[in-house]
């Protein structure tokens, strides 16, 4: 049984990982290298990665193992690292299973105002990340936090200075194949919310749609900027998806961290928490 994560309010903290599983060799180098990189974040590391990636923008584009294959492996990664971990739902019959294997469910953005999905999340009784979609103003995804809460089962001890829900900004879509960050959202979504609030330096470089045939592309060389600069405005933790080769990676792969990167960036980032917090 997975045990209580939550999200510290009072130390960084980060969610990372790759997009989605794949073989248990990719997996545990990363966790390996998350694990060793988790002493020098305050706040701990919780491993990321999808067994469905269900909103792809071509048909034929690889999605993941499915859920009964990919929470085994994401077993195999909890066991083997011993780290939190997190994975997507996106259908609310998925929700108890997955909480069975993991300590964190996240709703995708696109999916964050789906009540029936929602509920069944806080339903389980885990930690919650709902991201907010991409089409929204900050204040608007109070709502959405407020159905995971009513949904809680009652009586459930929350640790001092955590909390069970986290709110994720990963920009806003105008329409001309880029994402925008508005660096003000991150003291709105905790003043709307009551909630610690997360930075997506990865998918706030996505360009949907803008890549080969389709694809979604990325300007990964944005990463490190935004990501402090987020730590400055006020994020509460950073989402950082990672890869030893993001350009062979079968998903999300122009807008992810190279492995090798992610030490120097993540370093910077809690300097900068820190720092804006003195």
């Amino acid at each position: 049984m997975p045990h209580r994560a939550t999200f510290p309010t009072d130390r960084f903290f980060l969610i990372a990982g790759p997009c989605v599983i794949e073989g248990d060799e990719l997996l545990f180098r990363v966790a390996d290298h998350l694990a060793r990189l988790a002493p020098r974040v305050p706040g701990g590391i919780i491993f990321k990665a999808s067994f469905d990636k269900a909103n792809r923008s071509n048909a034929g584009a690889h999605r993941g193992p499915g859920i009964d294959e990919g929470l085994r492996a994401l077993e195999r990664v909890r066991a083997h690292s011993g780290l939190p971990v997190l994975t997507d739902v996106h259908l609310p019959e998925q929700c108890a299973a997955a909480a069975q294997a993991v300590d964190v469910l996240q709703i995708p953005a696109f999916l964050c105002r789906q009540t029936d999905l929602l509920e069944a999340a806080g339903a389980t009784g885990i930690a919650v990340n709902v991201k907010k979609g991409q089409w929204m103003h900050p204040e608007g995804m109070a709502g959405a936090v407020k159905k995971v809460r009513a949904a809680y089962p009652p009586g459930l001890a929350r640790a001092e200075g955590a909390c069970d829900v986290a709110v994720t900004e990963r920009g806003t879509f105008f329409g001309y194949g880029d994402l925008v960050v508005d660096m003000r959202s991150f003291v709105r979504l905790r003043a709307a919310c009551d909630a610690p609030v997360i930075f997506d330096a990865t998918h706030s470089v996505q360009q949907p749609g803008k890549g080969a045939e389709g694809a979604s592309g990325g300007l990964r060389e944005h990463i490190p900027a935004l990501a402090r600069a987020a730590c400055a405005a006020g994020a509460d933790g950073m989402f950082l998806e990672t890869h030893p080769d993001p350009d062979r990676a079968p998903s999300d792969g122009p807008n992810m961290l190279p492995l090798n990167q992610l030490d120097a960036v993540v370093e910077k980032c809690v300097a900068t928490w820190e720092l804006a917090r003195s």
